[in-house]
């Protein structure tokens, strides 16, 4: 499973966001977690729909995705959505 984190440079909640995610993925060793800078790679941040930082897009192994947030999830949901994911 791949959470895709899309963030800014300036973006403060991207920082919380990142916080969160990088737990859940220590808490899940299967889970892949990857940043996209929008500024760096406007094309992929367009083509996954992301119109604001932070976003999160959790797929399972497959590409499905199964959870969608923009904003900071908490813990409980991106945990929730990596359950979903595998």
């Amino acid at each position: 499973m791949v959470v895709e984190l899309f963030t800014s440079a300036f973006c403060g909640p991207c920082r919380s966001a990142r916080a969160v995610l990088a737990e859940a993925v220590r808490l899940v060793p299967r889970a892949r977690l990857t940043e996209v800078d929008v500024a760096a790679d406007p094309a992929r941040a367009e083509a996954a729909g992301v119109s604001s930082t932070p976003t999160v897009l959790v797929r399972t192994d497959e590409g499905a995705e199964v959870f969608r947030a923009a904003g900071a999830p908490s813990l409980a949901q991106a945990l929730a959505a990596l359950a979903r994911a595998a």
